[in-house]
């Protein structure tokens, strides 16, 4: 089963006199984890824990944990820095009485200023970081299923994508054959324009068609795709969790052989599978870049 780096989780909780709302967001992203953690600073002796849990249990992604408190009762746990709000007050009381404007509205201003307002430093008891660690865990586990479900309908998409290349790697093989047939033809034709046929040493004739062909034959290349595809199916299958990146690499191997076909063909109706081919895979690259 694959899972998906994108995921959102989100968990709410009563404690004391306060809403206690955690937030975990999840995009795709090449590094192994790039976590950031912003929480109140009451909190922050729990940091620690938060991060090696989110490491354990998301392994990838852009991660972003929010944690939020809510109060419920006018007893809140902020402080106002009663000493810097009269200093910003006076001082721009002053600037406003020498530019003539009214005052109305200064204190709000004031209070969006740096380090006016400030939570308490009151420590977390043991009771209460116990109940932010559930729902920590709560919202890890939502983010989790939503990987999962997102990772269902990859999956899906993925093994469909990955049939229609081994159906057009299957015509090609067809067409391969008809192609051969026309070159073969064609060099007889033109060779017969300069040189009579009665001329034509046959053997000679094969041996230099067998060289030509062999430089254009693309049976190698398209037995090492129909092998590519079957390993990517399997790690797909696989009961192992982190796939993203293997399944990343098999795409890019499978991406050589198809540019090589593509090369080596010198055929306009091969060209166009090749071409679906290229358009499949590049979607397969899109969705590989999002999986755990």
């Amino acid at each position: 089963m694959l899972k998906s780096m994108t995921g959102f989780g989100k968990a709410s909780g009563q404690i004391d006199d306060k809403t206690v709302n955690v937030e975990i967001k999840s995009l795709n992203s090449q590094k192994g984890l790039d976590l950031s953690v912003k929480i109140p600073s009451k909190y922050r002796a729990f940091e620690y824990e938060l991060r090696n849990k989110a490491t354990a249990a998301l392994q990838r992604g852009k991660v972003d944990v929010y944690i939020t408190l809510e109060h419920n009762t006018a007893s809140s746990e902020i402080s106002l820095n009663r000493e810097l709000i009269i200093s910003y007050f006076n001082e721009f009381k002053s600037i406003a009485d020498e530019v003539g404007v009214t005052t109305e509205s200064l204190l709000p201003s004031i209070l969006k200023m740096p380090d006016v307002i400030g939570e308490s430093h009151e420590e977390p008891s043991d009771e209460e970081l116990k109940q932010i660690q559930l729902l920590v865990e709560t919202a890890m586990k939502e983010l989790d299923n939503f990987r999962t479900n997102e990772g269902k309908s990859q999956e899906t998409d993925l093994l469909q994508r990955i049939d229609l290349i081994e159906h057009y790697a299957g015509k090609l093989q067809v067409e391969d054959k008809r192609r051969v047939a026309e070159i073969r033809e064609r060099l007889k034709s033109n060779l017969e324009n300069f040189i009579p046929r009665d001329k034509i040493d046959a053997n000679r004739f094969e041996q230099e068609v067998v060289y030509y062909i062999e430089k254009l034959d693309i049976s190698e290349e398209l037995t090492r795709l129909k092998s590519h595809c079957e390993y990517f199916k399997s790690i797909i299958a696989a009961h192992e969790e982190l796939k993203g990146r293997k399944l990343n690499f098999i795409a890019q191997e499978m991406g050589r052989e198809i540019n090589t076909i593509g090369s080596k063909a010198n055929d306009a109706t091969m060209q166009k599978m090749v071409v679906n081919m290229k358009d499949e895979l590049e979607k397969i690259k899109e969705q590989t870049s999002n999986i755990l």
